[in-house]
């Protein structure tokens, strides 16, 4: 029998290995395998399906050289659903294996290095480099380490090819160890080591204790919290930990207990989530207006099994999804929670926990490898309802029993994934992973994309509106301050108009807090030279360089590479390098000038690289720990503050004026929804937007909150240039090294396609950022018509590829797709 294996790496094909006797009883389809790959890798490879035929092509088949498990780690729907992402969006299904699995489950080789016990230290010093030598003596005297280990511990950079010419020379020996990266977790107990109710044995007990109190009360403790003296009850566990914190003791006291024989230690695996949350099963009160949505919303799932709830911001969407959770569950199903950051997770799980207790999990990539995995196996193994509520690689998951997916916010970017393959939208693969478990899927948004309002309203979704807010709360009113006519009168503080300065200042006054939205991080945006105008740009990639003054560094947001602050000009040699423009780490210097007695608080990447720092900024937050929060797009995103009666938007024309035909939509569903979180309680929230195009189509709708005739400017606009939803957007991103060759390439690659595409190709063309870590890109555009074959579309691009590849000129080259870019 044989074994069709995905493999996570980045080639079309499936790989197909013999399945050993020991093994046959094990390998099912979905199963885990670890399987040799190339010359010494070995690589966790997913059974995709088994074979008594031998393939027909002529090469050595290899044995499957591990089952770690004795069950699938896989369901069938999750085989279907790599396969229709891979086919969509134009991956293989080793790119989509290795963005689903956790890495906890991934079992893979590492290699390793030692030195060659033949070989003494008279012999390398003799026959290697300085810098070979160097390596062989740090193996030499610590032993067999990995690659990545012995590249840290003598701080050498790219060492493979040094240790390959290590081999070469015979000084030293490499092979590849498995590792497996999840390592359950275990709980230590303590338990008393004597027959139960033989009070011969306690006495004597007691006896070998009589000058050691501390003993005693640990002792006496175990006896307590284990219920040990009562035969008529069960032994209660008692972990090592809470004997410890009760009795106050030591590790020595338990060594010396165990010395004589009076306690015994023993572990077991334990899991990391906490079971004593409990619900209160009391669903929220919904208004006359949610009622009727909650109805819709069931008629429209009994037809079309995907819906849009349009609802406006603060209109109480999250109620009437925890109804629908709260139906869902009765029937014995599972629920999927889409959200767009990680940070909504926050609010949202203490909203949804105090309902329904231990029946929610969370999921997200700032988990731990081994948290991740846990989370897989407990859904894996279990089939009861829960809710799951996550980022995108939630729709990943091994769900049995999926009867409803909510997508909040689905409008957001925060769904697509960009780098690494696949380059997933999240909202669309959770709506074929409903279709594929029978479940239904409801999208909310207070600003749909145009897309999906556009399936709503011809038919293709169900749509349901929610039209005012909860407990009839005004929308807030929004005022636009043209920046070019401030800076004339001179009426600005660094980012900040006199009039937005006004506003936060009277909310501040009357125990209100104020949100600042600015979408740029950093101190600011580009330092620059005041003599000749040059401004420093990173060595890797063709842009300019943030400053950030908590670093003291100019650093590229694209490779991450820091530079020293210059203090001279590399170009004219003047000492007259200044920093220009705002990033949020500016933005709070001057709040905390302009506001002396105000609290504080910034929220972007730079705030919250840790995994708490999320939960600990919006609970601050919310506990008006602080009055005012300064911060980027993750501060437009649904968040429910409701002290927040004051928005400012620092710089509308930083959204509005990008090279990308969805910038106008990108930037009327930030502003709409950061202007959301203003007024969501009683008071009705104000909100500044700072522009130099105040008469901008999208200023001028935003003004009125006016989405219905938003969308409808835009729609014309698509139409009128074949855009979404009139067409499908595929992008063809081809790079390489070599400046001088990259547009011949790409030319070549294009004039290949529009033999094949005709007028649907457009380009090759220099992206906004044309160089990235040493790479050349260039662009070219595909105009798929909406109900064109993806497979077909698919098989295309990947025939050119292979037949362009074997040309001499196109080496070195790297071609990839983005389907549907956001």
């Amino acid at each position: 029998m044989y074994a069709n294996v995905i493999v996570p790496v980045p080639l079309d094909p499936v790989f197909t290995y013999r399945i050993p006797d020991q093994f046959m009883e094990y390998v099912k389809t979905g199963s885990r395998v670890i399987v040799p790959f190339g010359s010494s890798k070995f690589y966790t490879g997913i059974v995709e399906s088994i074979t008594p035929v031998a393939p027909q092509k002529d090469f050595t088949i290899k044995d499957i050289a591990h089952v770690p498990d004795a069950t699938p780690i896989l369901r069938h729907p999750q085989l279907r659903l790599w396969e229709w992402i891979s086919q969509y969006y134009l991956c293989s299904r080793g790119d989509v294996m290795r963005a689903a699995l956790p890495a906890g489950l991934k079992i893979e080789s590492e290699t390793m290095v030692e030195c060659n016990p033949d070989i003494d230290v008279h012999d390398a010093a003799a026959a290697l480099t300085e810098r070979e030598f160097f390596i062989w003596q740090t193996l030499y005297e610590e032993g067999r380490m990995s690659l990545s280990l012995l590249a840290t511990k003598t701080g050498v950079r790219n060492l493979g090819p040094t240790a390959n010419l290590m081999l070469d020379k015979g000084t030293v020996i490499i092979s590849e160890k498995l590792t497996e990266r999840f390592k359950p977790k275990k709980e230590e107990y303590l338990r008393i080591a004597l027959t139960r109710g033989d009070e011969n044995a306690l006495h004597e007990a007691f006896k070998a204790m009589h000058n050691a109190p501390q003993q005693q009360k640990l002792f006496m403790t175990l006896l307590e919290m284990s219920s040990f003296m009562h035969c008529d009850k069960p032994l209660v566990e008692v972990t090592r930990s809470s004997a410890i914190d009760r009795a106050e003791a030591t590790p020595a006291t338990i060594s010396a207990l165990k010395k004589k024989g009076l306690i015994e230690s023993y572990s077991r695996q334990t899991s990391r989530f906490s079971t004593a949350i409990k619900g209160t099963g009391c669903l929220p009160q919904l208004s006359e207006a949610q009622k009727k949505a909650l109805d819709d919303i069931r008629k429209t799932f009994i037809e079309k099994k995907t819906t849009l709830l349009h609802g406006v911001t603060a209109s109480g969407k999250t109620e009437i999804y925890m109804h629908l959770i709260s139906e869902t569950l009765s029937l014995g199903r599972q629920v999927l929670y889409l959200v767009p950051e990680i940070a909504l997770t926050t609010q949202l799980t203490e909203r949804i926990q105090r309902i329904f207790g231990d029946k929610v999990i969370i999921y997200h990539s700032r988990f731990s490898d081994n948290i991740r995995a846990e989370i897989w196996r407990k859904i894996l193994d279990g089939n009861r309802p829960c809710i799951v509520i996550g980022a995108r690689s939630s729709v990943f998951l091994p769900f049995a029993q999926l009867g409803l997916v909510i997508v909040d916010e689905e409008h957001e970017a925060g769904y697509k994934q960009y780098d690494p393959a696949p380059r997933y939208n999240a909202r669309d693969v959770a709506i074929v992973l409903a279709k594929m478990h029978g479940a239904c899927t409801l999208l909310g948004s207070a600003t749909p994309t145009i897309e999906t309002y556009y399936k709503a309203l011809n038919g293709k979704f169900g749509l349901v509106s929610l039209t005012e807010r909860f407990t009839n709360v005004v929308l807030p009113s929004i005022k636009i301050v043209d920046m070019g006519l401030e800076y004339r009168k001179k009426s600005v503080t660094g980012a900040f108009a006199d009039d937005t300065v006004k506003l936060a200042r009277k909310a501040v006054s009357d125990g209100s807090q104020v949100i600042f939205f600015h979408n740029r991080r950093g101190f600011a945006p580009m330092a620059r030279c005041k003599a000749c105008a040059d401004i420093p740009h990173c060595r890797h990639c063709d842009v300019s360089l943030t400053y950030h003054r908590a670093l003291q560094k100019l650093v590229c947001h694209y490779c991450g590479t820091m530079y020293d602050m210059p203090s001279v000009c590399a170009v004219c040699g003047e000492p007259a390098i200044e920093i220009v423009g705002f990033g949020t780490e500016r933005v709070e210097d001057d709040i905390e000038n302009i506001f002396p007695d105000a609290r504080v608080l910034r929220m972007d990447l730079d705030t919250t690289r840790k995994k708490d720092d999320y939960a600990n900024i919006i609970d601050a937050f919310s506990e008006h720990k602080a009055d005012i929060l300064v911060g980027t797009q993750m501060v437009t995103k649904g968040l429910d503050f409701a002290h927040v009666t004051a928005v400012g938007v620092l710089n509308a024309d930083m959204l509005i004026n990008q090279p990308d035909f969805r910038a106008a939509e990108r930037a009327f569903n930030m502003l709409e929804q950061v202007a959301g979180r203003a007024g969501r309680q009683n008071v009705a929230g104000q909100v500044i937007v700072q522009t130099r195009q105040p008469g901008h189509p999208v200023i001028s709708f935003l003004k009125e909150h006016d989405y219905a005739g938003f969308y409808a400017y835009e729609l014309e606009e698509r139409r009128a240039f074949t855009y979404p939803p009139f067409a499908r957007i595929i992008h063809v991103y081809i790079k390489h090294r070599d400046s001088r060759r990259i547009n011949g390439v790409a030319d070549r690659y294009a004039q290949e396609l529009r033999r094949l595409l005709g007028n649907r190709v457009f380009g090759p063309e220099e992206p906004v950022v044309a160089r990235i870590q040493n790479l050349y890109i260039r662009k070219i555009m595909l105009k798929i018509e909406p109900n064109a074959s993806m497979v077909s579309v698919k098989n295309i691009l990947r025939d050119t590829y292979v037949r362009l590849m074997t040309e001499s000129a196109m080496q070195g080259t790297t071609v990839y797709y983005d389907v549907d870019p956001q």
